[in-house]
């Protein structure tokens, strides 16, 4: 029998690593348009929601949602003078509105489409691909 080195003895203590991932030829993979819409009023965020939907609709897209997220609301409180007037205090509250779209199995001309469209002012929107 030959010696076996210090490498051969670590790698032979019997353990076999299995990939826990099974990969499956068949399904084909789904790219999705992550769009996540925010702004102040929500009038205004339904518009521009209503608006980007139908863009997507045009080009033959499948589309998921709108889906609302919590509003984000911040309050603040301040003195209402400056000096002597301690106790006598103002609230404020800000809310930010959220909604999601996803849009399954882009084209070139959906993706064209929704960077060239235009939004009203106080809307913000942000765009992931997953």
């Amino acid at each position: 029998m030959a010696s076996k080195t210090k490498a051969e003895k670590a790698g032979s203590k019997g353990r076999v690593k299995k990939s826990s991932k099974k990969e499956d030829s068949s399904t084909p993979e789904i790219n999705k348009l992550r769009i996540r819409v925010m702004a102040y009023e929500n009038k205004i965020l339904d518009a521009s929601v209503k608006q980007i939907i139908d863009t997507a609709v045009r080009f033959d897209a499948k589309v998921l949602g709108p889906v609302p997220l919590p509003t984000e609301k911040s309050k603040y409180t301040v003195n209402r003078s400056a000096f002597i007037y301690k106790n006598a205090r103002e609230q404020f509250e800000m809310r930010v509105h959220k909604r999601l779209i996803d849009i399954l199995n882009p084209s070139s001309k959906v993706i064209e489409s929704l960077t060239n469209i235009s939004l009203p002012s106080g809307v913000s929107i942000d765009v992931k691909m997953l």
